[in-house]
């Protein structure tokens, strides 16, 4: 099997896991769904609340310098007019004749045949594994006169999406395969637009936010004024955004509904170096903390010809997924640039008087914005294990579990009762109550023991206690590691105490 089809086979064995423990459904699944849009389960929900929380108590609650804001979906449209979304927030989109799929330009490749038969495969600005899957996806999916030519082993050079093509080149499409049949490249807005009030006409229509900068951009002043609040200090949110991205894929990891979780922190313009490299540093020792410690992590400085034209500098932390190398956070010196642009459009000063220097003057601001629903897919992925335990026979079989770092984990301890007899079962539901008190805790008395440990290895669970004929003489339990499948017993008492000890609340 391919490199390709094994990463192909571990994410199809991820979204499967995914639904059937109730991580992450398809949005509208019993209308044949939506592209682009998903539903997270009651697993799912727990781990993406758990990340959310840990990620306000790193940036908010630990500090001093920085305070929270929950700004509203929709704005007034003028402020997209300022950020330049309305005018600039497009991508190039272009079409197959053949099968009408649709992409954006900027991910197209082209390939060019030579007549030398048996050369070796050429790559320009692209890398050699992505230039390879893309002359593989040719030959798997092209009409049979460029899969004939692809196979006999004519030389392919294979050019990064962006590149200026040659009028030798052929476009391959990414959905069937089929050569130089794309379109060419169109404008597309990517914001979701709607309409305020009961008219619907040009003086009632607004978007839904493409970002969340914005709102905390609009409200500077007001945290400023309110808060008491002085440089260096940061304004953190966690909210929905919306994109009408042009071709969703990989799962959760290109949507069009999607979450944020973003710090605006304003500084002097002299300090605003330094606050970059603090905050690059600080982020990327965040998801190391919280079990993405592989050698799948990447912290990436961006090169000057791939700035965004308001920032000075910028860099990503990327995680490889079994679809490739892609950004989880970005962390930004967007310098002066929006608030410049807000005092401009909206006629409101902007500045900051420093007491001490009797200094006015528009800071400078650092901005470390990352994906929920990625950051999500990357510690699931990261998680996704398959690997032996023994069953209720002591024979070795083959299991799947979800290695979470406990303190994301959406259940943090499962109480078994062995049997439903004998009063096991209500040691287990008292022991079971008391949990719930402190932590995410389930109840299971249905089916094997074995089948109710699989079923929480699935799940993320590190910790299952069962309650056993033991229980009743010296009430004792036995509690289980999911990694390690250590078992120990201890007093039914101390069951709370342990796990919060394991957990560190």
């Amino acid at each position: 099997m391919t490199v390709e089809g094994k990463a192909d086979n571990l994410m199809d064995k991820l979204v499967a896991l995914c639904k059937r423990r109730g991580f992450i459904f398809q949005n509208s699944e019993i209308y044949g769904g939506i592209n682009g849009f998903w539903d997270y389960g009651p697993l799912g929900v727990e781990l993406k609340r758990n990340i959310k929380d840990a990620w306000w108590h790193s940036v908010v609650r630990l500090r001093d310098d920085i305070v929270g804001l929950d700004a509203a979906i929709i704005m007034n449209p003028r402020v997209w007019e300022a950020s330049g979304h309305v005018a600039g927030f497009n991508d190039p989109m272009v079409d197959c004749r053949g099968c009408k799929a649709r992409f954006r330009a900027d991910k197209i490749f082209t390939v060019r045949f030579f007549s030398e038969a048996g050369q070796a495969l050429h790559a320009e600005g692209v890398e050699a594994g992505d230039a390879e899957q893309a002359v593989q996806a040719a030959q798997a999916k092209a009409p049979s006169k460029a899969r004939r030519k692809l196979q006999a082993g004519y030389a392919t050079r294979v050019y990064a999406p962006g590149n200026e093509p040659d009028p030798e080149d052929k476009s391959i499409c990414p959905a069937c395969g089929a050569l130089d049949q794309m379109t060419v490249g169109r404008k597309f807005n990517l914001m979701f637009r709607t309409f305020v009030g009961a008219v619907e006409d040009s003086s009632s229509m607004a978007y839904l936010r493409p970002e969340t900068a914005q709102g905390i951009f609009c409200n500077y002043k007001n945290v400023l004024d309110t808060s008491r609040v002085k440089l260096p200090f940061g304004i953190a949110q966690i909210g929905k955004a919306f994109r009408n991205e042009i071709n969703p894929r990989n799962f959760t990891f290109r949507s069009r509904e999607f979450e944020q979780m973003e710090v605006e922190y304003f500084c002097r313009p002299d300090t605003a170096d330094q606050w970059y490299r603090y905050w690059r540093d600080e982020r990327f020792k965040w998801y190391v903390d919280l079990g993405l410690t592989s050698s799948r992590l990447r912290l990436r400085d961006h090169e000057p010809d791939e700035l965004a034209h308001y920032a000075a500098s910028c860099a990503d932390i990327e995680y490889e997924f079994p679809f490739g190398i892609a950004e989880l956070e970005g962390i930004a010196n967007r310098t002066d640039y929006d608030l410049s642009l807000h005092q401009k459009f909206s006629g409101r000063d902007m500045t900051y008087f420093d007491d001490e220097t009797r200094e006015r003057f528009i800071p400078y601001v650092i901005e470390p914005s990352g994906g929920v629903d990625r950051t999500v897919l990357a510690f699931l992925c990261e998680a996704y294990t398959e690997d032996t335990a023994p069953d209720e026979k002591g024979r070795p079989q083959p299991r799947t579990l979800m290695r979470l770092d406990a303190r994301l984990a959406p259940i943090k301890l499962a109480v078994f009762p062995l049997v439903n007899r004998d009063a096991m079962p209500e040691i287990a539901l008292k022991i079971y109550h008391e949990a719930k008190a402190h932590f995410a805790a389930f109840h299971d008395d249905k089916g094997a023991i074995g089948r109710r440990y699989r079923r929480q290895d699935e799940a993320g669970t590190p910790f299952c206690v069962t309650v056993d004929r033991q229980t009743l003489e010296d009430q004792t339990v036995t509690i289980r590691d999911r990694d390690t499948l250590a078992q120990e017993r201890i007093n039914a008492s101390a069951v709370v105490a342990y796990v919060r000890d394991k957990l560190k609340l």
